[in-house]
C-alpha cells in the first residue's frame, strides 16, 4: 500500500499492511532540532526523511494583519493580530455588542483578496503524489467567535443573548466558506482531506456543555464538513481536550476522523473510544504529548504504538496527541514512533 491508500482504507476501516502515521505541524521551535536529528533542512524534507504519510499544505494567506487564515481577524484592532501573549479570555472588540447592528464598525475581511491562488496550486504541487494531502483549514470559527467577544462574554451571550453569537458566528462561518472554496476551487482533484476544528476541550471535559455544542458549534461545523465533502475530501475534525460527550455530534455532523486522542484528557482514552465508536469513526493521535513522548524513552514509545496497533488494526492514524510538536519532545522520541509505526509485521 502507499499512503493514500493506506489513509483511505484506515478512515473506511478496512484492513491495512501497517497504520497510516502523520507527523504533524511541528512548533516552529522544534523544528531546528528535528532538522539536526534527521540531517535535513526544511519542513518539506523533514516529511519525507520522517516518512510521514501525510503531506500538510497550510492555506497561504496575507492580510495587513496577518500571515495565517487561522488568525485572519483582528479582534483586538490593534493590527496584531498574532500576538502570542493573548488568550480567549482576552476582552474581544464585541465585548459590548448586544444587536446585530452593534457589529456594523468591524472591517470584516475578504479571504478573495488575501488568498493567492497560485501559491495554493504551487503548495499542494509540491506534496509527492502517493502522499495524503492534507489542507490545514482549521475554520475555527467557535475559537474566533469566543475571541471576538472574549471567552466569558461569548460564553454568557451562549445563554442570555444567543442571536448576537450566532450573528458574530454566522459572518465568521460564511469568511471560511468562501476561503476553503477558494483553496479547493484553485485546487480541485489534487487534495485528499482536509483538517478543519474547534477546540472545545479541557483536560477534564467540555468547555461549554453538550447542549451548547450541540446549538452553537456543530451548525456552523456540519456547513463546513459538508463543503468539503461537496469536493470529494474526508474531513478530519479537530479539538484538543476532553470531547467524548460529543464524538457522537461531530459523527453525525459527517466527520470521517477525529483529531486527536489526547489519551491523558477524561474519557479520551484509546481503549474506551474504540469501545464505544470504533465501527462508528476513525481517529488520529494516541500517542501522548504530555508526558510521553517528553518524558518517555525511545522504547517506552515504541511499547505505545504496538499497544495502539494491537488495539486498532485499522481505523487509526498514529499520530503525537497534539498536531505542534512541542521542543520538549526529543527528536529520538518521534523517530521511534515512526519506526515502530512503519514497521510491518
Amino acid at each position: 500500500m502507499n499512503s493514500r491508500e493506506r489513509f483511505f482504507a484506515t478512515v473506511e476501516r478496512r484492513p491495512v499492511d501497517r497504520p497510516a502515521a502523520w507527523l504533524g505541524m511541528p512548533d516552529i521551535k522544534a523544528q531546528p532540532a528535528l532538522f539536526a536529528h534527521y540531517g535535513v533542512k526544511d519542513m518539506h524534507e523533514l516529511k519525507l526523511a520522517v516518512g510521514d504519510d501525510f503531506y500538510a499544505v497550510e492555506v497561504p494567506y496575507q492580510s495587513p494583519t496577518s500571515t495565517a487564515i487561522y488568525a485572519a481577524f483582528d479582534w483586538y484592532m490593534d493590527n496584531n493580530v498574532d500576538a502570542e501573549e493573548r488568550t480567549l479570555t482576552a476582552d474581544g472588540c464585541f465585548k459590548d455588542a448586544e444587536e446585530e447592528e452593534d457589529l456594523a464598525f468591524f472591517q470584516w475581511p475578504d479571504p478573495a483578496e488575501y488568498i493567492d491562488v497560485e501559491e495554493c496550486r504551487r503548495r499542494v504541487a509540491m506534496a509527492p503524489a502517493d502522499k495524503v494531502r492534507l489542507a490545514m483549514c482549521w475554520s475555527a470559527h467557535f475559537q474566533d467567535t469566543c475571541a471576538s467577544f472574549g471567552m466569558e462574554t461569548a460564553l454568557m451571550n451562549m445563554l442570555s443573548n444567543p442571536e448576537i453569537y450566532q450573528a458574530v458566528d454566522r459572518k465568521i462561518v460564511n469568511f471560511y466558506l468562501k476561503a476553503n472554496e477558494i483553496f479547493y476551487e484553485a485546487t480541485k482533484g489534487q487534495l485528499d482531506a482536509v483538517l478543519i476544528g474547534n477546540d472545545m476541550g479541557s483536560q477534564r471535559g467540555l468547555m461549554l456543555s453538550p447542549q451548547c455544542v450541540r446549538d452553537f458549534v456543530i451548525p456552523g461545523s456540519r456547513k463546513l464538513i459538508e463543503q468539503a465533502h461537496s469536493y470529494g475530501l474526508k474531513v478530519i475534525y479537530h479539538s484538543c481536550g476532553s470531547i467524548v460527550d460529543v464524538i457522537p455530534d461531530l459523527i453525525e455532523a459527517g466527520g470521517d476522523v477525529i483529531h486527536p486522542i489526547q489519551a491523558l484528557a477524561a474519557g479520551m482514552e484509546p481503549a474506551n473510544l474504540k469501545e464505544k465508536f470504533g465501527g462508528k469513526v476513525s481517529f488520529c493521535g494516541g500517542v501522548d504529548t504530555q508526558d510521553l513522548l517528553v518524558n518517555g524513552t525511545p522504547e517506552m514509545v515504541r511499547a505505545k504504538v504496538r499497544e495502539l496497533r494491537t488495539l486498532f488494526p485499522t481505523g487509526l492514524i498514529i499520530s503525537p496527541s497534539h498536531e505542534a510538536i512541542m521542543p520538549d519532545v526529543p527528536p529520538a522520541n518521534i523517530h521511534a514512533l515512526f519506526e515502530e509505526a512503519q514497521a510491518v509485521y
